[in-house]
């Protein structure tokens, strides 16, 4: 059984959708911790209603490599998952966790990726784009941005007719479905 944590900026609905796949399924790995950069993320109080304890790290702590270390040591983390978090995740944790760190970004990687596009940002360039679709992306960590391997990628169909919002809705579908069954098979 591996120790997960995983690091949140916002809500949270991909972090509580990973954390009860992990509880209702036989997976191989189970959400030892929560890390949010935001004392206020809602994600830490989904959570903590999961019974996962979480941390608040701001980004002095974050880019500490000491509290850092120790905070991973303390939970016996095996693997990291990046569920909406916007800090760069700092060098000296990728070079502990090589090839063990997974983010997931909301559009079809290239295209729509790197510093500023997270959110309804990567919604907005895509609707401008006039792209016909779009998707998720889950991808390993490298100090690029965005940069990492890619592990897989899901797609759907856009329409003229389609929002921002409406984007977002059908790509967070796509990452509610997809996530927690990619990250089930990398980690083992």
């Amino acid at each position: 059984m591996k120790n997960i944590a995983i690091f949140v900026s916002g809500s949270g609905t991909n972090c509580e959708n990973i954390i009860r796949y992990a509880n209702e399924n036989k997976v191989n790995f189970r959400c030892a911790l929560v890390v949010s950069n935001k004392a206020e993320a809602l994600a830490l109080e989904r959570a903590e209603r999961l019974g996962v304890p979480t941390a608040v790290m701001p980004k002095a702590d974050l880019n500490d490599e000491v509290k850092m270390m120790a905070l991973m040591r303390e939970y016996e983390i095996d693997f990291i998952v990046l569920a909406g978090f916007l800090p760069l995740v700092p060098n000296f944790l990728i070079d502990a966790y090589p090839m063990k760190i997974v983010n997931i970004h909301p559009s079809l990687l290239p295209k729509f990726g790197g510093k500023g596009m997270w959110g309804h940002h990567v919604h907005e360039a895509v609707k401008a784009a006039g792209e016909t679709e779009t998707g998720i992306t889950i991808h390993y960590v490298t100090p690029v941005c965005d940069g990492g391997d890619i592990i897989e990628q899901y797609r759907v169909a856009l329409s003229p007719d389609d929002t921002p919002e409406t984007i977002a809705d059908k790509v967070h579908v796509l990452e509610m479905e997809y996530y927690p069954k990619v990250l089930e098979r990398i980690i083992s």
